[in-house]
């Protein structure tokens, strides 16, 4: 892909080269550079913002998210940096990245481009909920739900990777930014108080889940490796009694698959898998 010189972002945000010149509490994560981007050297070389470093999924872990994902379009609710979007872009026709931060947006572009597919991702600068409202709010959207052909974009999958809450998201009182990727946390979930989805931000994770099942059943949920199952298992149970709606598919007989994201001996999170995502279960998609 032709490189475009008006979206470089170089200078946006410092590119480290030696660990003497990354502040003292960034690093432990520069130190992981090339597990976040495998190009991260390659010129002039990847972008990351302070929340990037805590945030971004490791490369190795997007791309096997990106090939359970596999589809015509997907929706990257909450970008970042663009980890998860450059991944999906390899596997999906096309990619809608949101983000708030017009520097991360700007980022993630950046980082797109060194990878060679930001022609395949359309940066959006919005929040997610209003997006979906908008989108849910539109009448084309209708007509597709009744069956009715028009020209209007169907999103088939959305990947959810919110905010956690904060970097005390293992102590179950999370505050502040969330260090998604802390690779020297305990491999042992048990050791960790349990995560609720109350902690997730903006808003609670299942009223997130909610408003994300009215566009499409194929959602992938990141979340903390110490997250509640239980609070997991009844997103599907619950959410007919939560939203008043009868879903076109049966929550009693639909299936949830919970995968561990490994590196190495390290268990970094879970991804939680809904609808056509679950494997055996690729008739609902």
């Amino acid at each position: 892909m032709k490189w475009i010189d008006k979206y470089d972002s170089t200078g946006l945000v410092p590119h480290y080269t030696h660990a003497n010149q990354v502040p003292g509490h960034l690093r432990k994560y520069f130190s992981q550079r090339e597990r976040y981007f495998s190009l991260y050297s390659t010129s002039p070389g990847c972008l990351l913002d302070e929340e990037g470093w805590y945030s971004v999924t490791p490369e190795r872990l997007a791309d096997q998210i990106a090939e359970r994902c596999r589809c015509d379009t997907i929706v990257d609710a909450f970008c970042g940096v663009g980890g998860n979007a450059i991944a999906f872009a390899k596997t999906c026709q096309r990619v809608i990245a949101l983000d708030t931060s017009p520097t991360r947006l700007a980022l993630a572009r950046h980082n797109a481009q060194i990878y060679g597919v930001a022609d395949r991702i359309e940066f959006i600068l919005a929040d997610y909920l209003t997006f979906i409202k908008s989108y849910l709010s539109l009448p084309s959207t209708s007509a597709q739900k009744s069956g009715v052909s028009n020209n209007a974009r169907k999103i088939d999958v959305v990947f959810l990777s919110p905010p956690w809450g904060g970097p005390s998201y293992l102590s179950g009182s999370p505050k502040g930014s969330p260090p998604k990727d802390d690779l020297s946390s305990s491999t042992q979930v048990a050791e960790h108080p349990p995560y609720s989805l109350g902690s997730i931000q903006p808003i609670h994770g299942a009223e997130l889940f909610d408003l994300t099942r009215r566009v499409t059943h194929n959602i992938a949920f990141y979340l903390p490796r110490n997250t509640r199952l239980d609070e997991i298992s009844s997103l599907l149970s619950d959410e007919q009694r939560r939203t008043g709606r009868v879903t076109s598919t049966s929550s009693e007989m639909e299936k949830i698959e919970v995968e561990e994201e490994w590196m190495g001996n390290k268990l970094k999170a879970i991804t939680c898998y809904f609808g056509g995502l679950v494997q055996g279960q690729e008739g609902i998609f």
